[in-house]
């Protein structure tokens, strides 16, 4: 059972076997490595060579340290060598610690990076499984649903990548790994971009794969998250339709119409396929960046929404699969050569449209009465002469073929030189350069200044920065370290600091929404209000505010209000029975308005006693609440009944008939007739009182 390689731009840093139950046959056994047993680092032990391509060796190695498999990746020597090699060896390593902070479950993890004497390695995660070429090869198409779900797990990996400002430059099937679980992770992330910078500074060539190069690649060199997104559309079409948007029998064909032409809509192949998937693809590969989603969570968002359209509006669709084309023909073989499919050394085009190198001067186009373009010809040099014998020379003739046969050679090698200098200037190396490093956080007098030495275009715009001082240079596109024609144009984001803002004035005394709704208004984050108690504020008013009116703020300040709660809770005391004073003053002290009502009589609270409270005790009311109390004004005042010479027993049933208590005094000395003499009170009498009778 051979075991396939996953395919990887540079050097496929980790393994896929097509199942796990099958057992992996080293390549060592086919083919000869010195490099099999050895032991690098004094840690990974290289057990099987795996795949080799154009950039690296792929071996599987056991990590002593710490008891695992690992995917080893050995980097060409040859890389290293030259007046580049310490170039390419700084920035392999730049871009593997790069790599290295990538932390994603659904991207190859890389685990190591170093160097070995001359050998430069990467160690990654090891990954048995599949990837997403093989079933391809395997099906043809993918269902509508299996697709999106695939396109979700690689924009997640991309959306992590690209938070971190790292560009995988390389997406395709042979990156797509597919676990034994059925998730999906993405290899190589940015580990191309070391050799790439390397390679087309020196020879002027672009590197990648061309059925997935985005148009900016191929015209420019130029390259940023959106030419992931790109390469992702591309990839939804094959997954979708079978086919690649593109044919041609050589990877220029191909090239030149990512260029020139506009990505067809799937349903020009898959009839049935829903417009919202045509609408999908046709952002994903818009020629202009611009026109593209700005990353891979923007991306994932769009591909989130019109999953939701199509399975509410097309069902039928979601789970539906397209016939493969009728060329297509099922390969369940195992590769008998596992060759790395990186860049720029693959020779499987078309079946995966790897390009080898393009000289930028072959995409220079004419324009055809029709509006239309095509590739300049490439014209000849010297023709040949006819296959006639000429008849021999006279003399003279042969003098002349003499002077000829050397004047024509120097006019030749005059001609090349010129033609190759004009290219060399106008298409070639020579017409490149990079830019310049670690310009992002410099002032722009000197990035300015710089440039300028450099003769680079450059413009800038300034943005507001919260974290950068005004000057600052935020961004610059093409990045530090990208290639970039030396006619081309940088463009430069500088800081203008923070944005401050002004505090709107007249707030105090406002309504609590009122002012919010002014503060938002002039940009301004407004936080909790405090609140504070008034006994004449109604609630609800502002108060205060933290920020001087009208003064100059940084705009994510945070403004607070102070707010008035209105009177102030308090708790009811119970003054039943107090004194009129006694009371008043208790209730003043809580802050309560005392009233008082017309007094009334009572016969069980003494007069200038309160009787009742309207509010009753132990109830919360609030400061300056009105609370009124009712006086005793002492018992009722009652008729006092006349009993003078009535018979005693009679005079005080009587008396004590109306609620007077009686007293009875006896005259002494006189004839004793039981009967009332005289009574102290006549008229009317507080009720309760005591009537005083003298009895004889």
């Amino acid at each position: 059972m051979t075991q396939e390689p996953t395919r990887g731009r540079d050097g496929a840093a980790s393994l896929a076997t097509d199942r796990p139950d099958r057992t992996i046959t080293p390549v060592a056994t086919r083919t000869a490595d010195p490099m099999v047993g050895r032991l690098i680092d004094g840690r990974y032990e290289i057990r099987s060579r795996v795949a080799r391509g154009g950039m690296a060796t792929v071996y599987l190695a056991h990590d002593r340290r710490l008891d695992r498999d690992v995917a080893l990746k050995v980097m060409h020597s040859h890389l290293a060598d030259g007046v580049d090699g310490a170039t390419f060896i700084s920035r392999f390593r730049r871009e593997a610690r790069a790599a290295a902070r990538l932390t994603h479950s659904g991207v190859v993890a890389v685990y190591d990076q170093g160097v070995d004497g001359e050998i430069s390695y990467l160690t990654m995660e090891y990954v048995p499984g599949s990837n997403l070429r093989r079933e391809l090869r395997r099906n043809g198409t993918l269902s509508v649903r299996h697709t999106f779900e695939l396109l979700e797990q690689i924009l997640a990996a991309l959306s992590a990548a690209h938070l971190k400002n790292l560009i995988h430059r390389d997406i395709k099937p042979e990156n797509a790994l597919i676990t034994v679980s059925g998730s999906l992770k993405v290899a190589d992330f940015g580990l191309a971009r070391a050799v790439t910078e390397v390679t087309s500074t020196t020879t002027g060539t672009i590197l990648g794969t061309v059925a997935y190069l985005a148009p900016e690649v191929i015209a420019t060199g130029a390259c940023d998250a959106r030419t992931d997104i790109y390469a992702v559309g591309i990839l939804a079409y094959e997954m979708l339709t079978g086919t690649l948007p593109y044919e041609g029998t050589t990877p220029i064909q191909v090239a030149f119409q990512h260029v020139h032409r506009d990505v067809p809509p799937p349903s020009s192949v898959v009839p049935w396929l829903p417009t919202e998937i045509d609408d999908l693809i046709t952002v994903f590969t818009a020629r202009n960046p611009a026109n593209r989603p700005v990353d891979g969570a923007a991306a994932a968002d769009l591909l989130r929404r019109t999953q939701a359209t199509l399975i509410q509006q097309h069902p039928e669709a979601w789970e539906r699969q397209a016939e493969p084309p009728a060329s297509f023909i099922p390969d369940f073989s195992e590769p008998e050569t596992p060759e790395i499919d990186d860049v720029p050394f693959d020779n499987n085009y078309p079946e995966t449209g790897s390009l080898k190198s393009i000289p930028l001067a072959i995409l220079a186009t004419t324009e055809l009465d029709d509006g239309t373009t095509q590739p300049l010809p490439q014209r000849p040099t010297t023709q040949f002469a006819s296959s006639e014998a000429p008849p021999p020379p006279s003399r003279p003739k042969a003098r002349r073929r003499r002077v000829l046969a050397w004047v024509l050679p120097l006019l030749l090698l005059i001609g090349g030189g010129s033609v190759g200098a004009w290219w060399w200037f106008a298409d070639g190396p020579g017409a490149w350069t990079q830019v310049p490093e670690e310009l992002v956080g410099q002032p722009i007098e000197a990035v300015g200044t710089l440039l300028d030495g450099l003769d680079l275009a450059h413009s800038s715009t300034s943005v507001y920065d919260d974290a950068a001082v005004a000057g600052i240079v935020l961004t610059v596109d093409p990045p530090s370290g990208e290639r970039i024609r030396r006619d081309g144009h940088i463009d430069l984001v500088v800081s203008r600091g923070i944005r401050m803002v002004t505090v709107p004035g007249g707030l105090v005394g406002l309504e609590q929404e009122a002012a919010t709704e002014l503060l938002r208004d002039a940009g301004l984050t407004v936080g909790t209000p405090n609140t504070e108690f008034r006994d004449a504020i109604p609630a609800g008013q502002v108060l205060t505010v933290s920020q001087e009116p009208n003064s100059r703020v940084p705009h994510n300040t945070v403004v607070t209000l102070t707010v008035s709660a209105g009177p102030e809770p308090v708790t009811v005391t119970q003054q039943t029975g107090q004194t009129r004073e006694d009371a008043q003053a208790a209730l003043e002290a809580l802050g309560l308005v005392v009233t008082f009502a017309d007094d009334e009589p009572s016969l069980t609270v003494p007069a200038g006693h309160v009787i009742y409270q309207s509010i009753p005790s132990g109830t919360r009311a609030h400061r300056t609440d009105t609370i009124q109390l009712t006086i005793s004004s002492g018992p009722p005042m009652v008729a006092v009944p006349r009993v003078i010479d009535m018979h005693t027993d009679a005079a005080v049933a009587a008396l004590e008939a109306v609620g007077f208590r009686v007293e009875t005094r006896r005259q002494t000395g006189t004839i004793t007739l039981d009967r009332v003499l005289a009574q102290d009170t006549i008229g009317y009498a507080p009720q309760g009182s005591t009537i005083v009778l003298t009895i004889i």
